[in-house]
Formats: structure tokens, sequence, C-alpha cells
């Protein structure tokens, strides 16, 4: 099992964009000096909790504070861009990083994404751009030879010959074919994206939510899978997790529970699900009353909070659930006001919890060593 960061990012509100960027750039720092593999930044136009709306510019500046850590977007809104400037854009980024970009693709699902940039929601308008928008994305970083799309939401024609003896659609991206592709898959219990990542052959991505949905999630990434003859590799599954590590389990929950995830989760993500009637992602038993969800519940049952013996052991049950994944990424959440307590949750998983999961090779479902 690999360990890596997202970034979706949380942050309140009200602290200062460039102090929510720096926290963020802090912790991949961090990351990258512990040995974690690979970080997500998230992107979002209308999330004041979740504020970062260009993660490439947050990559590039990443990029040159760290070593050896890999850097994606996670993920690009297809909808939101025109894929033949997002297809150039990831393809310089992939030269900048010299073989360490990873990138990421998703539908999006914000209402108030979908009013600034008028996409009709309601109707999948956004998923038939995100389909739209791969085909032409891939075929700009592979192909050789002329082609047009005429499509239903862009127009491209792509001509990589020589024109006026000095023009050329050349640029390709620097790993060929091109660098390792994600999806993230949403909340829906047969999640569409996934199913097309499957198609694909791409990485998938899930989010922290009840096991069921992440067990769900993984069966639309077979499914598609399966529709086009691939073989799909648990290896490549990558599983983003809320985790918090301290020297015992009663003061890792203290930390959990006053403190910057209990805001997260009270002040942004519960009412924010609430409007999309989302909260039973939540729930491992969908009839259990709204009322009863709480910031506790949560911290039991959803996140991975505890002393590094508690958090391998809940990680290595997690593990046998979901029958194997590759990676676990961790949630980063802005602990600026206290930045020893994040620093030291990072290290205890390297330094402790890893090596008490070592032993979960995916594609097994072996119990994690004591």
């Amino acid at each position: 099992m690999d360990l890596g960061m997202f970034l979706m990012p949380c942050h309140p509100p009200e602290r200062a964009m460039y102090d929510k960027i720096e926290w963020d750039l802090q912790s991949v720092r961090w990351a990258d000096e512990l040995g974690y593999t690979e970080a997500w930044f998230g992107e979002h136009f209308t999330f004041p909790w979740e504020p970062i709306v260009a993660p490439d510019l947050l990559i590039a500046q990443a990029a040159l504070q760290t070593e050896r850590i890999r850097l994606a977007p996670g993920t690009h809104l297809l909808p939101y861009h025109h894929p033949a400037e997002l297809a150039l854009r990831v393809a310089q980024l992939d030269h900048m990083l010299q073989g360490r970009l990873m990138v990421g693709f998703g539908a999006g699902g914000a209402p108030s994404d979908f009013e600034l940039f008028q996409i009709d929601g309601a109707a999948g308008e956004h998923r038939s751009r995100l389909a739209e928008a791969l085909d032409i994305i891939v075929r700009m970083w592979t192909s050789e030879d002329d082609f047009d799309v005429d499509g239903e939401h862009w127009q491209v024609k792509y001509r990589p010959h020589v024109q006026q003896d000095v023009l050329q659609n050349w640029l390709k991206p620097l790993q060929r074919p091109h660098p390792p592709v994600a999806m993230a898959g949403g909340v829906s219990e047969k999640s569409p994206t996934l199913q097309l990542a499957g198609e694909r052959g791409f990485i998938p991505l899930s989010f922290p939510i009840a096991s069921q949905y992440v067990a769900a999630g993984w069966d639309a990434y077979v499914e598609g899978a399966a529709g086009a003859g691939r073989e799909p590799d648990r290896s490549q599954w990558r599983i983003a997790r809320d985790v918090l590590v301290a020297e015992t389990d009663a003061e890792a929950r203290r930390l959990a529970l006053h403190g910057p995830m209990r805001r997260f989760i009270d002040e942004y993500f519960f009412p924010l699900l609430r409007n999309f009637g989302a909260l039973h992602v939540l729930k491992h038993d969908r009839d259990m009353p709204d009322g009863e969800l709480t910031a506790e519940y949560v911290c039991d049952h959803i996140w991975v909070v505890g002393s590094p013996e508690t958090v391998a052991d809940k990680l290595a049950a997690q593990y046998d659930h979901f029958g194997g994944f590759g990676s676990v990424l961790l949630i980063n959440y802005d602990f600026a006001e206290d930045p020893a307590v994040w620093r030291q949750s990072l290290e205890l998983m390297v330094n402790e919890v890893m090596p008490r999961v070592a032993g979960l090779v995916p594609g097994s479902t072996a119990p994690a060593p004591v």
C-alpha cells in the first residue's frame, strides 16, 4: 500500500487566500520530505471552503519546492475547460515536472458551478461534456495525423503538419503516450465517472464516504472495464481517507473533534450534503435518522482517527472489506493554527502506521502484521 495526500483542499473561508496556498505548499513539502508518493490538488470554482480554482498553478509552485513526490490535479473539471487548451496546458506542465505529473479528470457536480458556466447538470450535460473532452484531449496527446471534431459541445481541427512554414500543432506531453490519468468517482451508488474510468483504463479515485459507496464505486469501475475488455488492477485504486494520528486514541479523537476537521464537517460538509439530499453517503445504514449523523459518528465510522496501532487496524479492516487497493490518500486539513499536530500525524503515518500495513499487497486481503 502506497501513501499519498489529497488536498481538496479544506480551508476556513475567512483565511486569506495567500495563507491557504502557503499551508497547502507546506503540507506538500512535508509529504515530500517524509516519502509520500503523490499529492492531488482539487479544483473548485464556487467553493469558499475548497478554494483552489487553478490546481496546475499550485502544482507548478509545489514542483519547485519538492524533489520526489508526484503531483496531480485531482481533478480538472472538464465541462468548464476547452479540451484543446487544457490538453496543451497539461502537456506543458508535464515537461515542467519532468515526469512527476499525473492528471485527474472529473465531471463536477456543484449547482453553483453549473450556474456560473451555464451547464445543464439536470440533463447530464456535465457528463456528456466530460466524455467528449476526454476523447479530444487523448487524441491531441497521441495522434500524429489530422483529425476534426464537430462535437455536441466543442469543435476542433487538429493539424500536426507545418503550416505557413513556421506554425504547427507540435506540443505533446513528456510522458508518452501521456501522463497517468485518473478519474474521481462521485457520491452516487453507481458512479458513471468511475465506470467511464474503467472503460478507458484510467486510475480510479474514491472519496472518503461510507464504505458501501466506496465499494460500489469499485464495482462500477469493474463493470466499465469488463465492457471494454480490460482487466481492472486494484493496485491502481486510490482511496482518499480523513486520517489523523496521535500518540493515543483519546488524544487523536480530541484533536479531530476540537479542531479543523470538526469545523469543516459541521460548518461546510454537513450543510453541503444536506442541501444535495446526500447525507446518506456518510451513513452505514441509510435508514439512520439525519439527526443522529454527527461529527462524533463520522469520527467513529468514516474518519480514520487514533493511535498508530488503531489507525493501522482500521486501514487493514478497510483494505480487507474493499478487497484491496493500491494507495491511501490522506485528506489534507488546515492545521495552520497548530501545525505541529498535522506534522506529527504525517510522521506517525510514515514511521509507525505504514510498517504495520506493509504486508498488504494489492490483490491480497491478508491481515496486517502486528
